[in-house]
């Protein structure tokens, strides 16, 4: 029996929210229904993918293999219809995703020269969803920063470029011309990669100003971020030896698009 990719979207919606009442409620069905349909799930792969008990709900084994499974799965099938529906329009169309401080002006215009008929455009992405956007093809290609899940993902490795630390303008270090990671060390640190379970998520490096402003706590940023972004209550100091920040450009590793190619030489040939 072929996989319903319904019944699979009911499922991740249940394994991530480990409640079948909430996670009707985020699929607008009523639970009766939903449960209807995991037990159907359940029979359709002749596995049990919850334990239920007056505990709650956790996922067996089983159910653990197919949430890994099933999120790049329901990823390209949305890329699918979103290729489709971009092919039924008519003119052809690129979308570059790039996160802050990645310039792609250049490489924009490098491509566009190169293919007039083509409709490029640049999308911003950010560090929790630049794999998810390539994935469900929101965007055909992207600029990225590590750390990068490179599952699903061919990456093209660009350039490397320093880190500095973002401190705020008042900050005991913030008059200094370098620094050492062991000079921050007792420093409190954001948390917008691994938030806490109590944290607000810090998405963007916009968010990240308002927190360091704050006094919230410090982080370290690309150089090209302390170039582009500058605020009279923010400091750049370089930390030599910071892990440099990696730029890469990714996509879809089944994509056989000669637009992406194309690109990617462009964009390669810029470095």
């Amino acid at each position: 029996m072929d996989l319903d990719l319904r019944k699979v979207r009911y499922f991740v919606a249940v394994a991530e929210l480990l409640h079948f009442g909430r996670a009707a409620e985020r699929l607008h069905i009523a639970q009766p229904v939903l449960s209807r349909q995991i037990r159907a799930l359940e029979k359709d792969l002749g596995a049990e993918l919850f334990q239920r008990d007056s505990h709650g709900v956790t996922l067996t084994a089983a159910g653990r293999q197919l949430l890994d499974d099933a999120v790049p799965l329901l990823a390209a099938a949305d890329a699918a219809r979103r290729r489709v529906r971009r092919t039924a329009r008519g003119p052809r169309r690129l979308v570059v995703g790039f996160r802050a401080g990645v310039v792609v002006t250049q490489a924009l215009r490098a491509f566009g020269a190169a293919h007039p008929d083509v409709d490029v455009q640049a999308r911003r992405v950010e560090w929790d969803d630049q794999e998810r956007m390539i994935l469900d093809g929101t965007v055909d290609l992207a600029y990225v920063r590590r750390p990068v899940d490179e599952r699903g993902l061919m990456l093209l490795p660009l350039f490397t470029e320093a880190r500095v630390a973002m401190l705020p303008a008042e900050h005991r270090l913030a008059g200094k011309q370098e620094l050492a990671l062991s000079d921050l060390a007792g420093e409190t640190w954001l948390r917008y990669a691994d938030p806490g379970p109590d944290d607000v998520p810090i998405r963007s490096v916009e968010e990240k100003f308002e927190r360091v402003a704050a006094g919230t706590g410090i982080t370290l940023v690309p150089v090209s971020i302390a170039e582009q972004y500058s605020r009279p209550d923010i400091t750049y100091v370089p930390v030599p030896d910071a892990e440099p920040d990696q730029v890469f450009l990714a996509w879809e590793t089944g994509r056989r698009s000669p637009l992406i190619t194309a690109f990617a030489e462009a964009a390669q040939s810029l470095v």
